[in-house]
């Protein structure tokens, strides 16, 4: 098994999750928050993708699928193309309302392919590259897309408490 084997397992893991967490989920139940100011299921899925979309498109140096395949105009959120959802207040949150989950699907779909089709170009040896010099240490490659399957894995999981809350 390579490395990158292991990140496209990760990463397929959580694409499993998501589709089994917008399945048969009503609108209602995807933008309710569970307290004043808490994410809601949209706000997870959205921003979850939106990292994963940015991240990838950024060491792959390719644009982001939420501009190239035409997302951000579906989604038709009130912020920037280039926003991901890190910094959100409570306000910003609330604004990611989303009337269908096969919009999030769709999206984190593409994402997804994109983000396997890359990983599934690299060696190993690839994965020692430099990516982002701004820590200390810098960021390889290989760190960041762990950054990936680890955030991913956070905001599903976070997003799948919220169902089981509301079911």
């Amino acid at each position: 098994m390579r490395a990158t084997d292991v990140f496209i397992d990760g990463l397929g893991r959580v694409a499993g999750n998501v589709h089994a967490l917008l399945s048969d989920i009503e609108p209602d139940i995807l933008n309710r928050a569970p307290a004043s100011g808490a994410n809601t299921i949209a706000w997870l899925v959205w921003h979850l993708t939106r990292v994963q979309d940015s991240h990838i498109a950024d060491v792959a140096d390719t644009d982001e699928v939420w501009v190239s395949g035409g997302w951000f105009d579906r989604f038709d959120l009130p912020f920037s193309p280039a926003d991901s959802g890190y910094g959100h207040s409570a306000e910003d949150v609330a604004r990611v309302v989303v009337d269908d989950a096969a919009l999030l699907r769709g999206y984190y779909d593409a994402t997804h392919a994109v983000s396997v089709d890359y990983i599934a170009s690299l060696t190993d040896s690839d994965l020692d590259r430099i990516v982002d010099t701004n820590w200390d240490p810098p960021v390889t490659l290989g760190v960041r897309l762990v950054s990936v399957v680890d955030d991913d894995a956070q905001h599903i999981g976070q997003a799948a408490y919220l169902r089981g809350l509301f079911a």
